[in-house]
Formats: structure tokens, sequence, C-alpha cells
């Protein structure tokens, strides 16, 4: 498993919160449940340090592969300033399914 960390800076963005909260509520939370071998996607937002991003769980590096979200990307105008990928040690859950997964538990 791999999990795939973006940040923007909102400083310099063409959108704000209100726009993305209405663009995940629109279209970006549907789109993200059709892509293949996405298993879990979160959207974070942080007010005080005016960043915006996502984290995504992907069942392997190559389905971590997809390109970011145009429509995101274009909303704010500009790429994101972090995008990171991490090998998945551990994993725990009150979902059954999402417990002791990943390198650690092989």
């Amino acid at each position: 498993m791999v999990l795939r960390l973006v940040l923007w800076s909102l400083g310099d963005a063409d959108a704000g919160l209100d726009e993305l909260r209405a663009h995940l509520r629109e279209t970006a939370v549907d789109e993200n449940g059709r892509l293949p071998g996405l298993l879990f996607a979160a959207w974070i937002s942080d007010e005080a340090s005016e960043r915006f991003g996502f984290v995504q769980l992907w069942s392997s590096r190559e389905a971590a592969d997809q390109p970011l979200p145009r429509e995101t990307r274009e909303l704010l105008g500009k790429d994101p300033e972090v995008v990171e990928l991490f090998d998945v040690e551990a994993t725990a859950s009150v979902a059954e399914e999402l417990t002791r997964l990943c390198l650690s538990f092989r």
C-alpha cells in the first residue's frame, strides 16, 4: 500500500476554502470514488496556515501513479507545493478490512 500526500498553499491561490468545499460536494468526492486502486481518500485543510490538500491510500505504487486532479489544480490556479508518496508500514482502524495491513503485517 502507498499513501499519497498532496498539499496546496492557499495564500496565493485563485480559490479559497468555500470554493474548495463546494467543489468537493459537487464533483471531487464522487470522481475519486471511481479511481482504480484507490482504497481511501480524505481531504484536509487548515485555515490558520491557509493549506488544503488530501491524503489517498492506494493498493500499490502503480495505482498511486494517477495524475493529480485537473479540476482542483485549475480551481486553485496552480500545482500543489507538496506531492509525496509513502510506503504504508501498518494500519489500524475500527473497520476490520482496514486493520493490520501493509508492510509490517505481510
